[in-house]
């Protein structure tokens, strides 16, 4: 079995926060394309992506954009922590294809951590996994060639081309679509 893409979840207790958005939110729908979270907004859920996979977009100044972040079947999607804060995005969350996703409203989150101590607990440990999972990458940027980072990339997740477009994932490797194909050829023919 592939590790997480998303090395946070193996240490959050991914049933409970599944369970949570089972129960408490409600089944939405969304094509490909369509916003789970539009840039500039402050978000309004938690969701547990039933089917489907999304990517966070940052844009530049001239209006490119640019994927910080990709989401699979079976894991989470939010604007953590800055939706507590009501804070503004700063990226869009996309469908990259359709999704079903069960959307629990953050008011919901705020009450819980009001009432209940070992809920709020829970919810600072997720913030300290993203955060490690973020600065991981961060570094991976600085530290790891391109071509590390294909490797690891499709070391976690073999078949990320089948669930991604070659744009996108060059996009999150910071790479161009060209040097991905050639990093995908040398890597094939390695094997």
């Amino acid at each position: 079995m592939t590790e997480s893409f998303n090395t946070y979840i193996d240490h959050i207790e991914p049933e409970f926060w599944r369970e949570l958005c089972f129960k408490e939110g409600r089944l939405r729908h969304y094509e490909r394309g369509e916003e789970f979270l539009h840039l500039g907004e402050v978000g309004k859920y938690i969701g547990a992506v039933k089917s489907g996979t999304l990517k966070y977009a940052a844009y530049s100044t001239d209006g490119n954009e640019h994927v910080v972040g990709l989401i699979f079947p079976d894991e989470f999607v939010a604007d953590w922590p800055f939706m507590f804060y009501e804070q503004p995005s700063r990226c869009a969350i996309v469908a990259s294809s359709p999704c079903e996703i069960y959307c629990l409203p953050v008011e919901n989150l705020k009450t819980r951590m009001s009432k209940e101590p070992e809920f709020l607990t829970r919810m600072m440990h997720c913030t300290e996994a993203l955060f490690s999972t973020v600065y991981d990458r961060y570094v991976d940027l600085y530290s790891r060639t391109p071509r590390q980072r294909y490797e690891e990339l499709v070391k976690r997740h073999p078949d990320i081309f089948t669930f991604f477009s070659l744009k996108d994932i060059a996009s999150f490797l910071k790479v161009t679509p060209t040097h991905l194909s050639r990093l995908r050829k040398s890597n094939d023919q390695q094997c």
